[in-house]
């Protein structure tokens, strides 16, 4: 029995996960680069050094808007992947593209660190976060259609994750339109949304803990 090249490559669902959590790692780690401490030139008491980190507020708050970004991306790229039987060429190929996207988020970042009030920087993370949303999303569309996951697989799974995919872009996409009125509003809602896929798992868990048992009472005599 004769073989392509191209029936055969790319096959190892696990290389593809050690390298995304290669490349996660030094995209994370890249970013914390960018934050400098205050000049020591610049700094001749308490409050000249309080104000020379209020002016490096901006580069905090896109570096906790990024890592927080690429964490969700990761765990969304890192579920997809559980789920997987095996992979393909051409699925291998689509989750690098998705791995060229978080290559780009340390630059989008340190662009809209150091140009936040411009409309053109906040696009251009916005576009970066579109490109990681629609990557993942077509990498799982593709898995579901090429019979990739593992078998028994509950059906309502593969709805779920492009469910999740879907909202995330639409709220990121509503965050960026209102740019239209001042940028800081739409780092705001990209953050808040953030938040909200960070912490909502874990608050929808604590109200749906079960309630601890109540010891029966004997009946009364």
């Amino acid at each position: 029995m004769t073989f392509s090249y191209n029936s055969v490559a790319g096959r190892s669902v696990e290389r593809i996960q050690a390298l995304s959590d290669g490349i996660f790692g030094v995209g994370m780690t890249l970013l914390v680069l960018d934050l400098r401490t205050p000049a020591l030139e610049a700094v001749h008491g308490e409050r000249s050094l309080l104000a020379a980190l209020a002016s490096a507020l901006p580069q905090l708050v896109m570096y906790l808007m990024s890592f927080m970004t690429l964490g969700i991306f990761w765990v969304g790229q890192q579920t997809q992947l559980g789920h997987l039987e095996r992979s393909d060429r051409h699925l291998t190929w689509i989750n690098l593209a998705f791995l060229f996207a978080v290559t780009l988020m340390p630059f989008s970042t340190k662009l809209l660190a150091e140009f936040y009030p411009f409309r053109a920087a906040l696009l251009v993370y916005w576009l970066n976060i579109v490109a990681l949303g629609g990557t993942l999303y077509g990498s799982w569309g593709y898995s579901v259609r090429h019979g990739l996951l593992r078998p028994g697989t509950p059906p309502g799974v593969a709805a779920a994750v492009c469910g999740r995919i879907r909202t995330a872009q639409a709220l990121y996409a509503a965050g960026a339109l209102l740019c239209a009125v001042d940028t800081r509003l739409s780092i705001a809602c990209i953050v808040l949304v953030q938040l909200n896929y960070v912490l909502a798992p874990s608050f929808s868990s604590l109200r749906r803990a079960p309630r601890p048992e109540q010891k029966s009472q004997p009946p009364p005599q």
